[in-house]
């Protein structure tokens, strides 16, 4: 079970930045974050994603800041613009320096998405952030996460109903 990205202690000073391991895209102007473990398929998506018209934010090291009631993911300048893609190495793309966060994709098998989900939402440097569980080797993976994020609302959550 996936643990939140940490948020400080009630009563001390919140962070205003975080490093996460986590990839992260632009789709229509707003960053999702695709979480896994090492070889989960966050950059194998990143690059189908891409491909469809996303764009490169930051490869497997994502950093978060809030700024006012939002939260802004970037590259850590070391690794701006890199992509690894598996079989040719590190690649080079002309990245998108920032985008406020819409939402938070978490890797996993198959097995574990549920047919018809409650939308999650976790915390993140002390704003609510929706989650979505997405297996990243289905064919659909791409279009299920471009589905979820236009289905997010400007200040609203997802409409996203089960049938």
């Amino acid at each position: 079970m996936r643990r939140p990205l940490p948020d400080p202690v009630a009563g001390s000073m919140m962070a205003e930045k975080l490093l996460v391991h986590a990839t992260s895209v632009a789709i229509g102007g707003r960053a999702v974050l695709l979480r896994g473990r090492s070889g989960s398929g966050k950059s194998d998506l990143a690059l189908r994603l891409i491909d469809a018209g996303a764009e490169l934010i930051a490869d497997d090291q994502s950093e978060l800041r809030r700024d006012g009631d939002a939260i802004v993911v970037c590259a850590p300048s070391a690794i701006a613009g890199l992509i690894e893609v598996r079989g040719l190495g590190l690649v080079r793309l002309n990245p998108r320096a920032a985008a406020l966060l819409a939402l938070i994709a978490d890797l996993v098998a198959p097995e574990r998405i549920e047919r018809l989900p409650e939308l999650g939402r976790e915390t993140v440097l002390g704003i609510a952030v929706p989650v979505v569980a997405l297996a990243p080797f289905e064919a659909s993976a791409a279009a299920k996460l471009r589905l979820a994020v236009a289905a997010l609302g400007e200040d609203e959550p997802p409409t996203i109903l089960p049938v």
